[in-house]
């Protein structure tokens, strides 16, 4: 796999399509690794025409882990960017989901000339009531799961679990594709102290409506009624604090990323495309 470097700090990053004219850059949520934008998903962009590119968050996956440092989500912002560089890219659509959506809204504020379009899913515009999780989905953030060395059956069962609570009851996962997620992502990565780093750096961030406020940029907003993690609410704030963006409320949906909800999600980051094609 290709890395892009911004400082001292190493991106693992992937493509698909680098045939395609117009790249769409996918960013991750909080603790996940860029397989949770999955190759079927990231070749559905590259079928409707556009190159797509994932990569892993510094903190998560085979990019630079932090220990015992801390940073902001403009710092991640700017790894992004540092990928865009490394891929050969001036100007890109970017989405992102969670924790990956308030990045991407901290790529549009602060580095407006790279952008062409965004789409902001399952996010929130600062912290607030969007934050407010049910007692439920915070316990997923906030209980450390078993040790996998000494009982890995547990870690696996925890971390199904977890999906469960948190994922979109209008489209389950299929059991053996969740444990088979969470298998693969703990032989992948594993570290739990950079999510703990990562949450910070969102709840340092502040209220990005302000700045929000004065973009110019074709976004569409996409959230699920079934959302426990980051209340409705969050994608509401968001599309009301970006001047033209479009609400696309799913009903259905929880905090996940699900196979039912793939052509869900293309058809918002492709909307958001072609309003800045149609402005162009």
């Amino acid at each position: 796999m290709p890395r892009a470097r911004n400082g001292a700090v190493e991106l693992e990053y992937e493509t698909f399509g680098d045939d395609r004219p117009e790249t769409i850059l996918l960013i991750n949520g909080l603790g996940s690794q860029m397989t949770r934008w999955p190759e079927p998903f990231c070749e559905r962009l590259v079928a409707r025409g556009y190159r797509a590119i994932r990569f892993d968050n510094r903190d998560v996956g085979l990019s630079s882990w932090l220990d015992g440092q801390s940073y902001t989500l403009s710092d991640m912002a700017a790894d992004a960017m540092a990928v865009l560089d490394a891929a050969g890219v001036e100007r890109a659509h970017v989405a992102g989901v969670s924790m990956g959506g308030m990045i991407t809204q901290k790529v549009a504020i602060d580095h407006p000339h790279r952008v062409l379009s965004i789409t902001s899913i399952m996010s929130a515009p600062g912290v607030g009531p969007a934050l407010q999780s049910t007692p439920e989905a915070a316990a997923v953030l906030n209980t450390p799961p078993p040790d996998p060395a000494a009982d890995f059956e547990a870690f696996v069962a925890h971390g199904v679990k977890n999906a469960r609570i948190i994922g979109s009851p209008g489209y389950p996962w299929d059991e053996a594709a969740l444990r088979e997620r969470v298998i693969a992502e703990h032989r992948r990565a594993f570290n739990p102290e950079g999510v703990a780093r990562q949450r910070r750096a969102i709840f340092n961030d502040g209220d990005r409506a302000p700045d929000l406020a004065k973009l110019s940029v074709p976004a569409v907003v996409v959230h699920g009624t079934h959302d426990p993690l980051v209340q409705p609410i969050g994608g509401e704030l968001t599309a009301k604090a970006v001047p033209g963006a479009e609400l696309r409320v799913v009903e259905g949906m929880g905090h996940d990323l699900p196979p039912g909800l793939y052509d869900t999600i293309v058809d918002a980051i492709v909307a958001a495309a072609s309003r800045a094609r149609a402005a162009a």
